[in-house]
C-alpha cells in the first residue's frame, strides 16, 4: 500500500511529499496485542475520507492527496492507514498530513477491537480509530 499511494501523489510541481503509516504494534493499555480488527460503517467512513481529503485541499496548497484505511484483521506490523499528499514546499505537507490524520482518528466511524495474548479481545474506548 505505501507504494502505490505514493505514486498517487507525485507531482512535478510538488517540492514535498508527506507519507504517514499507521501500522499495527505489538502492545496496548489493555496488554500484549497480536492482532487488530478495524470495524467501521463503511460507507460513512468512505464518504467522510473523501471530505477530509476535499477539506485539506480547500487548506493548503496541496497538489495531490491519497487516503486509505484497512477494515478486518491486521497482523503486527501490517499498515492500517495510509496518508500521503504533495505540496509546493515541506513544512505544508507535514501540517496538511498532520491535520489529515488527526481528522481521522477523530471523526471517521472506524473503531479498533485489540486481541490479546491469551485471545482476549479488548475495545479501544475513547478514540474513533486507533492508530
Amino acid at each position: 500500500m505505501p507504494s502505490r499511494v505514493l505514486d498517487e501523489v507525485m507531482d512535478v510541481a510538488a517540492g514535498g511529499v508527506a507519507l504517514f503509516l499507521g501500522t499495527v504494534r505489538d502492545h496496548g493499555e489493555a496488554g500484549k496485542v497480536v492482532e487488530l480488527d478495524y470495524q467501521s460503517y463503511v460507507g460513512l467512513a468512505e464518504r467522510n475520507l473523501l471530505e477530509i481529503e476535499k477539506e485539506v485541499l480547500r487548506k493548503w496548497p496541496v497538489k495531490k492527496i491519497r487516503i486509505v484505511h484497512r477494515i478486518g484483521r491486521l497482523r503486527l506490523g501490517e499498515v492500517s492507514v495510509a496518508v500521503a499528499l504533495s505540496t509546493p514546499h515541506r513544512a505544508e505537507a507535514f501540517e496538511a498530513c498532520r491535520y489529515a490524520i488527526d481528522r481521522i482518528k477523530r471523526d471517521v466511524p472506524i473503531w479498533k477491537r485489540e486481541t490479546l495474548t491469551g485471545g482476549k479481545r479488548v475495545w479501544v474506548a475513547g478514540q474513533t480509530m486507533g492508530g
